[in-house]
């Protein structure tokens, strides 16, 4: 029987880089005859009947099989998959440093911080090293993985073609629209875009919006940060929009004059392809991913300095002649990636461990199947007993007497 190619993760995400990614691998494996499964330990409603619940891969797993394994947090799936007998490919979609989460997010410092800890153990477990962007295999060949490659992020479009203006309608006017798209989270720096936005529309042209469209689930306390930084400057015409639909994200696109990013960390960042594809010129601060992610389209800035910023913005949206040749490099930019072969790269990369050697199989300890079945006994009773979870003792910790 042919060996099978699974995923597991820690979340699958509806509309997400890492999502799209995932769901593209499983078209192209099952399109070559692999059986493919998708294995998390959470997902969200939309997409969770395209998923197999983590507990559930012991069953599947087989020495023979390959575990694509997708790391970009430490979770409980994570250390399932290490301590399975099928061959890895670990495919790395970064960790954002906890300092960002700082006083933000207790559980995202952890998680993060976890996940950078757990991901040196990978270097003697893994049968090659992916990552996601040229910037993300740098970061594994630091760390010490061998061998490393990339696996591209081809993103597809068939999300951005339908409009649902209603709400995005109501900026479709004179004035220039600055838009930024990506979830609200400290490492994106929206606290340094409002001071450039504010310096912009004090100082050049008060006939603009900015427009900031994404998810900030879990992250109240930093929206909440935002909105009194804005109440201070006394800064208007900024609109924390949220997480919305493909048809709305279309139309924000639509309305745009402007994409700039002011992100100092970000393994990929999607958004900015998003924008090349609906013409919209980016401006970029160029960090992380971010450089070769362009590819040499777009703009590039280093000085977040808000008047100069503000500056940029309006030396790029005065200027038609400027817009025209930007979003052609980002066309051709486009193209070039849309060039790149993704199902081919990934089966190359599959038969490639197929045909290496085995690595020896990872030492664990010796009551770890044991600690395995307590936590899902324990997830169990949280779940269907919140009560009963409630109300057991706290534990006592390493140090507490015998």
């Amino acid at each position: 029987m042919r060996p099978a190619v699974h995923q597991v993760l820690a979340t699958l995400g509806y509309g997400d880089a890492i999502g799209h990614e995932v769901l593209g691998i499983q078209r192209v494996l099952r399109g070559a005859g692999y059986e493919s499964e998708i294995f998390v330990q959470t997902a969200e409603p939309r997409v969770e009947d395209l998923t197999l619940h983590y507990s559930d891969l012991k069953e599947a797993s087989h020495p023979d099989n390959i575990l694509i394994h997708h790391f970009s947090i430490g979770s409980r799936a994570s250390r399932l998959a290490y301590a399975l007998p099928d061959r890895m490919v670990l495919v790395y979609h970064n960790i954002t440093p906890p300092e960002y989460f700082v006083d933000i997010n207790k559980e995202l410092v952890r998680l993060c911080f976890r996940g950078r800890r757990e991901l040196a153990l990978y270097k003697s477990r893994c049968d090659l090293a992916l990552g996601d962007s040229e910037y993300n295999r740098q970061e594994l060949d630091a760390l010490g993985f061998t061998p490393t490659g990339v696996l591209p992020v081809v993103p597809g479009f068939d999300h951005l073609q339908a409009a649902d203006s209603r709400t995005a309608g109501a900026f479709a006017d004179d004035w220039v629209n600055v838009l930024f798209v990506g979830r609200v989270i400290p490492n994106k720096r929206f606290e340094d875009l409002i001071r450039a936005f504010h310096a912009y529309k004090t100082f050049f042209n008060p006939r603009s919006r900015l427009l900031l469209v994404g998810s900030h689930a879990g992250f109240e306390r930093y929206v909440a940060m935002l909105h009194g930084m804005i109440a201070r400057l006394d800064c208007r015409d900024v609109h924390l929009v949220g997480h919305v639909s493909n048809e709305e994200l279309t139309a924000y696109y639509e309305v745009a004059d402007i994409f700039v990013s002011a992100s100092e960390h970000g393994g990929f960042c999607v958004p900015l392809i998003e924008s090349f594809y609906m013409g919209v010129p980016v401006l970029a601060y160029a960090a992380t991913a971010v450089p070769s992610t362009m590819d040499g389209a777009g703009i590039l800035y280093t000085d977040k300095d808000p008047m100069h910023l503000a500056a940029l913005i309006n030396a790029i949206t005065e200027d038609r002649d400027l817009v025209d040749r930007v979003v052609d490099g980002q066309y051709a930019a486009l193209a070039r990636l849309e060039a790149k072969d993704f199902g081919a790269t990934l089966l190359e990369h599959v038969d490639t461990v197929f045909a290496s050697p085995r690595k020896p199989q990872p030492d664990i300890a010796f009551d770890f199947w044991d600690q395995v079945t307590q936590a899902e006994a324990f997830d169990e009773l949280k779940a269907h007993r919140p009560s009963a979870f409630l109300a057991l003792p706290p534990d006592p910790g390493p140090d507490a007497p015998q």
